[in-house]
């Protein structure tokens, strides 16, 4: 078990040399460009997408909303009764290696204990394909225990008049890597980053 985890370690996913991504981890993503920080994660995968929603997220993903960044018949969409049964729906989608990325909407951010539990079976996953990735997308400046990173990406205000969506992303917490933050925008469908 420790070589796969090396394995894992070395084989991170990387969306620009400053946002990097572990695989076989958990990560937040909090702000109000959740939604859209996770589309571009996704968009860099190859492979279904299995996106988890409960019935209190008011927000629904549609196609042709979503189809400007990822292919929206990449997506397989859950809807779980509370976040126990959406953590269990995660847990088995992860341990089966068959999807790249499972993202998580939630009311608030899970404990320790759940998020550790990602973090296991997206390890049990990688033993039959490549490590797959979980994102838990959570309100305000999100505040999960243990996981990989914690990022906050909202929009910069007056993007449109600016030639293409921008966001301001910063990086709230990672275990290699200092707080920081980034101007984010995508010319010409790279996503480039501008410290601020």
């Amino acid at each position: 078990m420790p070589q796969a985890r090396r394995d894992l370690a070395a084989d991170p996913l990387v969306l620009t040399p400053e946002l990097v991504l572990a695989r076989a981890r958990a990560h937040e993503i909090a702000g109000a460009a959740r939604i859209a920080f996770a589309l571009l994660v996704a968009a860099r995968l190859s492979g279904p997408v299995f996106w988890l929603q409960s019935p209190w997220t008011g927000d629904r993903l549609m196609g042709d909303g979503v189809r400007a960044i990822l292919d929206p018949g990449r997506l397989l969409i859950g809807r779980g009764r509370s976040p126990r049964e959406l953590q269990w729906c995660a847990e088995e989608a992860l341990r089966t290696g068959l999807v790249p990325l499972v993202v998580m909407e939630l009311a608030e951010p899970p404990a320790l204990t759940p998020v550790r539990r990602l973090h296991l079976a997206a390890e049990e996953g990688a033993r039959f394909r490549a490590a797959p990735l979980v994102l838990l997308l959570t309100p305000g400046d999100g505040g999960a225990a243990g996981v990989e990173s914690r990022w906050r990406v909202d929009p910069v205000p007056g993007w449109a008049r600016q030639g293409g969506p921008r966001w301001r992303l910063t990086r709230l917490r990672a275990r290699m890597a200092p707080e920081r933050t980034w101007d984010a925008a995508l010319p010409g469908g790279r996503l480039r980053l501008t410290p601020v």
